[in-house]
């Protein structure tokens, strides 16, 4: 017999599936249904559109049962994803938990967005790898989640991937969602940024900060994590 809830889990930039396999174990009583992203993880080399993402997501939601709760989480890009998803479904998810997914790509302040892309080409994929995992590891990431971090090849994605972010995830596609929203950062995390303006268009909106955490805390700080998930879990179950 499925779980009660199936909680489907985008995963970041250059991450794949495996971002999420620790998490199986610290969410027992979900059944926790880890995608990749076009250009990522069982999927590279697949072009990135934001149309071939919300379907993989929407494929993954479709393989529940009828009975199952849904929950889609996204970090990152993947949050960003979800969110696309979840503005355009037919049917809404019970609820929706965006991980380090609040900045408005339209703002002036964004800059990260263009910048991060643009110092990729100067580096190139393979330096900015090892840089970003060396990081990743001082941060914290040991075990199952220090062999989740991407190699140079999970780069190739990036460019298309937040073009795609800034052409189309604005705050107001939240509008429309009947569906608690559960907005989650770092307290270092840059993509905090603009948490109040995303939290303002939902009917629902639950804040959390996580303290000492960066943009990475999926990886580093996986027992907070947990309990947003958790968090998401019981909105979604009323």
């Amino acid at each position: 017999m499925p779980a009660p809830v199936r909680l489907i889990l985008v995963p970041g930039t250059r991450f794949s599936t495996l971002q999420w396999e620790p998490y199986r174990v610290l969410l027992p009583d979900v059944e926790v249904v880890p995608v990749d992203l076009p250009g990522h993880g069982t999927r590279l080399g697949q072009d990135f559109t934001s149309e071939a993402a919300v379907a993989v997501i929407a494929e993954a939601v479709a393989a529940g049962t009828p009975e199952q709760r849904v929950v889609v989480a996204g970090h990152s890009l993947g949050g960003f994803m979800a969110m696309l998803y979840a503005a355009h479904a037919t049917t809404q998810p019970d609820a929706l938990v965006l991980l380090g997914a609040t900045a408005d790509p339209s703002s002036p302040g964004a800059v990260f967005f263009r910048g991060f892309i643009k110092l990729l080409e100067i580096v190139g994929p393979d330096r900015m790898s090892r840089a970003m995992n060396r990081i990743m590891h001082l941060l914290g990431a040991r075990g199952d989640l220090k062999r989740s971090l991407p190699d140079g090849a999970a780069y190739a994605a990036l460019p298309a991937a937040w073009e795609a972010v800034m052409a189309e995830c604005r705050p107001q596609l939240l509008e429309e969602l009947r569906c608690p929203v559960v907005l989650a950062n770092g307290q270092y995390d840059q993509m905090r940024a603009h948490v109040r303006r995303f939290a303002a268009h939902c009917q629902e909106a639950h804040v959390v900060t996580i303290r000492g955490a960066t943009h990475l805390f999926p990886v580093t700080h996986p027992r907070q994590v947990t309990e947003v998930l958790g968090l998401g879990v019981r909105l979604a179950q009323g």
